[in-house]
């Protein structure tokens, strides 16, 4: 993958906790409790939010497809899957519904939220497409940003960011720990850059 993140590091960011984080998770296991628990932590701790969470609409295998993305800001919720009908095999993600929702989130940075959450780090972003420009927007403008990262994309994920991303796991009391570390560091980065 030609896409890495190592020009963009910001020099604000203290090392302890980077800026990027990856909730990394087992495959086919998508951690929606774990998104539903760090958006909570984060609001507890005061920091404001763009993005999106996931949800899955019905979970019988054969509807494993109806996946909805809500935004945090408005939501809004949006098809990412194309509907292809009973029967067919797998799964196709609609590009051009992705699309829109990335374009809402990247207008919805306007506003300097504190965190950005994506839901997933999959075969568009492995392939250097997908959100990989807002992932770089909201590192530019020192807002953090945590993704899911299924466990079979993390060598992909280690490629793009490098050094730069810390990876946190499902558990409950890390990511409360992790909110208020980040809510430390922010308000270190904004300090720094205010100067």
């Amino acid at each position: 993958m030609s896409a890495t993140l190592s020009a963009a590091k910001s020099e604000a960011s203290p090392p302890s906790l980077p800026l990027l984080t990856a909730l990394v998770y087992p495959q086919d296991k998508y951690p929606a409790q774990a998104f539903e628990a760090l958006v909570a932590s984060c609001r507890s701790c005061g920091l404001s939010l763009a993005g999106v969470l996931q949800h899955v609409v019905d979970a019988a295998p054969e509807r494993r497809c109806d996946v909805l993305l809500e935004d945090l800001i408005t939501g809004r919720r949006t098809t990412i899957f194309e509907d292809r009908g009973a029967g067919a095999g797998g799964c196709r993600l609609d590009e051009a519904a992705l699309a829109d929702v990335a374009a809402r989130i990247a207008g919805n940075l306007e506003s300097s939220p504190d965190v950005l959450v994506l839901n997933k780090f999959g075969k568009a972003e492995c392939d250097g497409g997908g959100l990989i420009e807002l992932i770089a927007n909201a590192m530019d403008r020192n807002i953090a940003v945590v993704i899911g990262v299924p466990q079979s994309n993390l060598p992909a994920w280690r490629s793009f960011a490098g050094d730069l991303a810390a990876e946190l796991s499902a558990d409950s009391r890390e990511i409360e720990k992790w909110s208020e570390d980040l809510r430390q560091v922010l308000r270190q980065v904004r300090r720094t850059t205010s100067r």
